[in-house]
């Protein structure tokens, strides 16, 4: 979007809001594992923002009646969000011999929480090809995704049914294949970011760029709207990444932080108190490197020879783990996730969190031509 000669737009007032159709450039970041929820998404896209849901543990049947119950909470745009890489090398399965010597080295872990260890799976996650289709059926208004890039075909088939792209970027590498592609929206992410790291050219650990440089980086070097995230959590956050060129924000701990979100009031609470004033990179819970609070079993996994297996093998393992410790609310057990922005955090509903920002951008008044 363009201003007239002479006029300015405000900041809510770019190419990104009106090809998302949204009224603020506030994405809601889509949660996996079931942190996720229709509330929070529904809240947020409500308010005008676009509320996210992470589909990726989903069924293809799930994903498409996910779908059509959001579309009941709300009419307004919403994205669901998939993982394009389902697997790591090594990842696609094991033999029964190996299952069972894995499982005792995870044993002293479940003996700790007082439940049994999973039985020999048919498989370990579902399989992205599938869910994507199921997604792409459903039609939602935006496709986001991480950890590479949908072939041109699905990329062909959102076109034709106008569902808008987003992907992720941990580097400028990264988002120039994005565009490259014929993806609509680029999100580069830097490394404050809480959750998975979702690098796809390059190992994440070589693909830690700080948002105050990858940003600027990107939006130098592509055409299409960028939005950033990492470390963001308030106003001053927003004018930041809009004042090196990005036209809106993806916010996760911030939202994740809320009642609505779907983790545990363990984590919650936990992201509001100075134990969420350090994080660290792990691959303990999964496999993939991602940001959390750290704790006794992240130690314990990082000092553990054979561990950590693969993705979703490492994931699979652990799922009972981390659904127990929330619930028994064991911290020292729990998958704790939370970006470097935590300790900015003042709201615990969705609605006042947007609200807040949106109130305060209002009062900078900032602009752009």
């Amino acid at each position: 979007m363009k201003a007239i000669a002479g006029e300015k737009l405000m900041w809510n007032e770019n190419t990104l809001t009106e090809k998302l159709g949204i009224k603020y450039p506030i994405i809601q970041g889509p949660f996996g594992g079931g942190l996720s929820t229709i509330k929070l998404l529904s809240t947020v896209s409500n308010a005008g923002g676009l509320g996210s849901f992470g589909a990726h543990i989903l069924s293809p049947s799930k994903i498409h009646a996910l779908i059509s119950d959001i579309r009941i909470s709300t009419d307004q745009p919403f994205a669901i969000n998939l993982w394009v890489s389902d697997h790591d090398e090594g990842g696609l399965g094991m033999q029964r011999e190996a299952f069972d010597e894995y499982i005792s080295y995870f044993k002293p872990y479940y003996d700790a929480l007082s439940i049994a260890p999973p039985a020999f799976p048919e498989k370990y996650t579902e399989h992205y090809e599938e869910q994507v289709q199921a997604l792409i059926d459903a039609e939602p208004p935006v496709f986001s995704f991480v950890y590479g890039i949908p072939s041109d075909d699905i990329l062909e088939q959102c076109r034709k049914k106008r569902i808008t792209t987003i992907g992720a970027a941990t580097t400028l590498d990264e988002a120039l294949a994005i565009e490259a592609a014929g993806v609509d929206i680029v999100l580069a992410t830097g490394l404050e970011a809480g959750g998975h790291r979702v690098s796809f050219l390059d190992e994440p650990e070589n693909s830690l760029f700080g948002s105050i440089a990858l940003i600027p980086q990107i939006v130098d070097r592509v055409r299409i709207p960028v939005i950033a995230a990492g470390g963001i959590a308030d106003a001053r956050g927003v004018s930041a990444a809009l004042s090196l060129g990005a036209q809106g924000v993806q916010m996760g701990t911030a939202f994740l932080a809320c009642e609505e979100s779907g983790t545990s009031q363990m984590h919650k609470e936990l992201l509001f108190s100075e134990v969420a004033y350090k994080t660290v990179l792990s691959r303990a819970f999964t496999g993939r490197l991602a940001r959390f609070i750290p704790n006794e079993f992240i130690r314990s996994i990082e000092n553990s020879a054979p561990l950590p297996l693969p993705f979703p093998i490492q994931s699979f393992f652990t799922s009972a783990i981390k659904r127990a410790a929330g619930e028994q609310s064991n911290y020292q057990f729990a998958s704790l996730y939370a970006g470097q922005g935590a300790p900015l955090l003042k709201h615990k509903k969705a609605h006042d969190l947007l609200a807040s920002i949106v109130s305060e951008m209002n009062q900078f008044k900032p602009s752009i031509n």
